[in-house]
């Protein structure tokens, strides 16, 4: 996805402000949310665990049997490591949170070994 400039801009802002993940992981959830949404068919709020089975479908549609690397290679391990790029996302004001949302709601939901590998290669 082409960002214009000042989401580009809000997005290094994000990546610098916490340096545990790329930039690309930034941009790529980013995007995952927009696809998502595309998905469902209107614009509205998104669970965690909607976006996280969105981002799911997406990484795997787009990397393949290589999706697990990927994501670790722009430090990305976990579920709860999704939500932490959504809420400074949210704080660098590209995406709104609802009042519930929470970074609780990406702790633990699926472990990245068994979607981005077993099922892969399973199915």
């Amino acid at each position: 996805m082409i960002f214009d400039n000042d989401t580009s801009s809000a997005i290094r802002a994000a990546a610098e402000a916490d340096s545990r993940y790329s930039e690309y992981a930034y941009e790529f959830v980013l995007s995952a949310v927009e696809s998502t949404l595309t998905g469902i068919g209107e614009r509205r709020h998104i669970s965690g665990e909607e976006l996280l089975e969105g981002v799911r479908d997406i990484t795997t549609r787009q990397f393949g049997p290589m999706a697990k690397e990927v994501l670790n290679h722009w430090g990305v391990f976990t579920t709860l490591d999704l939500g932490h790029i959504i809420f400074s996302l949210i704080r660098a004001g590209l995406l709104e949170a609802a009042s519930g949302d929470s970074l609780d709601d990406f702790d633990g939901v699926y472990d990245f070994k068994t979607v981005f590998e077993d099922d892969y290669y399973s199915g």
